[in-house]
């Protein structure tokens, strides 16, 4: 009868076989549903990454423990998803870590969105795309409120981009998802007052500033 040592050292090479077949799946998928080959090296890292824990920490031999899902998914708002895109581009390195971030939050862990930016802004220290989406994180992350590390990493982006929008824009739209309207309005003001006026972005940037208007006018006492 084989012994327990045996046993483990067993499972452990299943374990790497199905971890070079996940591998050749992943590469496979990234192929077929043409994936952009900038993207290729970022995912294959994250396979590494996952292979490096298993050899590290992985111990096959012990039983299964089922877990709990993540308790609470969270909306990501589509639209400005879309209006992120127009403002940082789609197909870069930093939008993997942003779109990584954004399904994590929707599947209700926040707090691996903010470990995912913050691994971004490690790896690129003076990306301001990176440092903006992490301010987007934290706010999440922290219930809607603009903590001070949100603030922090929102004053990050607007130090290394001090021309552009998206930073004023962006904590301006956690300041309002945290119910501060007033205090959102002086940064849609000044994204806008910086978005170039050929831009395909600035009128989307008016609009809200104009319905943030007249929310203010209607409240005020």
């Amino acid at each position: 009868m084989a012994g327990a040592g045996e046993l483990s050292e067993a499972a452990r090479v299943m374990g790497w076989i199905a971890l070079g077949l996940i591998g050749v799946a992943a590469a496979a998928g990234l192929w077929l549903f043409g994936v952009a080959r900038p993207l290729w090296s970022f995912i294959g890292a994250g396979l590494m990454l996952g292979a490096t824990g298993y050899a590290v920490q992985g111990r096959p031999g012990l039983a299964g423990d089922p877990v709990q899902a993540f308790t609470r998914p969270m909306p990501v708002d589509a639209g400005l998803i879309e209006l992120r895109g127009d403002m940082f581009g789609r197909y870069t390195g930093e939008a993997a870590y942003m779109v990584m971030a954004d399904g994590l939050t929707r599947a209700g862990n926040p707090h691996a969105a903010v470990q995912i930016m913050l691994g971004g802004v490690g790896h690129a220290p003076d990306n301001v795309a990176l440092w903006t989406w992490l301010g987007m994180a934290y706010a999440r992350h922290d219930g809607g409120a603009v903590s001070p590390a949100a603030r922090l990493a929102f004053a990050r982006a607007m130090q290394l981009a001090p021309n552009h929008p998206a930073p004023p824009f962006f904590l301006g739209v956690a300041l309002i998802q945290s119910g501060d309207f007033a205090a959102a309005r002086p940064y849609w003001a000044r994204a806008l007052a910086l978005a170039p006026k050929t831009i395909s972005y600035r009128p989307a940037i008016a609009e809200r500033l104009a319905i943030l208007d007249k929310y203010l006018a209607a409240t005020k006492p």
